[in-house]
């Protein structure tokens, strides 16, 4: 049988389970829709740059690696477009699959959070940030530097349920972010870059201290995210 579609679209309610997550509504207000409408254009808009010899290529705004644990899986995948999706296997996205990354070798945990990625996320930039929808059946864990608290001493990880959205990344508050304390980095900083695992989250909450300790993430690199 065919694999159910992804669950609707919603906002985090002040009175949901996950208030601790301390967000304010407008942070989860981002809906797929209004991604997916985003890309719309109007007719008389449209240019098509590889029409012109003298058009010269857009830049890409992000880049995305795959991990598994301490392991990159395949090349840097470069998004161009305004949204990307991020996904397990065909056909349940157009976009980054990474159901056909192929690694000789994976331990029986990797195998199991793999099965667990499905439609997997959206991933967005807009006028204020950049944001991802969880289209998933299963949470994801999110770190980025605009969501720790500026001065804060500790890694903070959001928890985002399935048919949820986050902006991961604010660029108004991207001049305000910090270094991790060194207890808390894992590997070198990136002021720009987002971390996203699925099913299993990391952090001074979790038994997994470090996100290298996950089966299975994402690493966003913005590039001149502004």
């Amino acid at each position: 049988l065919p694999e159910s579609p992804p669950p609707p679209y919603s906002r985090l309610s002040p009175r949901d389970e996950y208030k601790p997550l301390d967000l304010s509504d407008s942070t989860l207000s981002y809906t797929e829709t209004e991604a997916t409408n985003s890309l719309i254009t109007a007719p008389g808009e449209f240019s098509d740059a590889s029409m012109s010899p003298d058009a010269t290529k857009p830049s890409h705004w992000c880049s995305v690696a795959y991990w598994e644990h301490r392991t990159r899986v395949g090349r840097l995948y470069a998004v161009y477009d305004q949204a990307v999706s991020i996904f397990y296997d065909l056909p349940q996205g157009s976009g980054f699959c990474l159901g056909q990354l192929n690694l000789e070798q994976r331990s029986e945990s990797v195998r199991r959070t793999r099965s667990k990625i499905g439609f997997g996320i959206l991933l967005s930039k807009e006028p204020d940030g950049v944001w991802a929808y969880n289209r998933g059946e299963h949470p994801i864990f999110v770190n980025s530097p605009t969501l720790d608290a500026p001065g804060g001493r500790a890694l903070v990880v959001r928890k985002v349920p399935p048919g949820y959205s986050i902006k991961v990344f604010d660029f108004e508050r991207s001049g305000l972010q910090h270094a991790p304390e060194p207890d808390a980095a894992d590997g070198p900083y990136d002021p720009n870059s987002v971390r996203i695992s699925f099913a299993k989250g990391w952090g001074p909450c979790y038994s997994r201290q470090f996100i290298t300790s996950c089966p299975c993430w994402l690493e966003i690199l913005l590039n001149n995210p502004r």
